[in-house]
């Protein structure tokens, strides 16, 4: 992957974890759907404001693959790079590493799609201005 442009830290909270004493697989789509929406924050673009004005940013497809296990109190870096892959859709490259040793916790990919009030496919200049 290309060097990150969006990085944010998290920690493990106990209730994320499962009777393994690690973080639950489905919890790890909450830290990458957090991760992107501060990157788009960050980019001033609000996804709140977005959803308001009827441009509605949807997840079409995750690519996860789990590398290392996250285990209560784990601080951990989330990273997001955003490309435009086709002439509509999107992708959130991420990464979880562990923060202080940089092991690789999990890389995704994450495609999405807008649709102006839940019709029509479109690329608004809001996703363009994250490229």
């Amino acid at each position: 992957m290309k060097e990150a442009l969006f990085t944010v830290g998290m920690k493990v909270r106990d209730y994320e974890c499962d009777m393994q004493g690690i973080v639950n697989n489905a919890v790890f789509q909450n830290y990458l759907e957090t991760a992107r929406h501060d990157f788009l924050l960050s980019r001033d673009v609000d996804f709140a404001d977005l959803t308001a004005r009827g441009i509605i940013v949807i997840v079409t497809r995750a690519e996860l693959d789990y590398k290392k296990p996250l285990r209560s109190g784990n601080h951990f870096e989330v990273t997001v790079i955003a490309e435009q892959v086709s002439r509509l859709k999107i992708a959130f490259k991420q990464t979880i590493r562990l923060q202080g040793c940089d092991e690789l916790v999990m890389e995704a990919i994450v495609y999405a799609v807008a649709l102006k009030d839940f019709k029509k496919p479109f690329f608004p200049e809001e996703l363009k201005a994250l490229l």
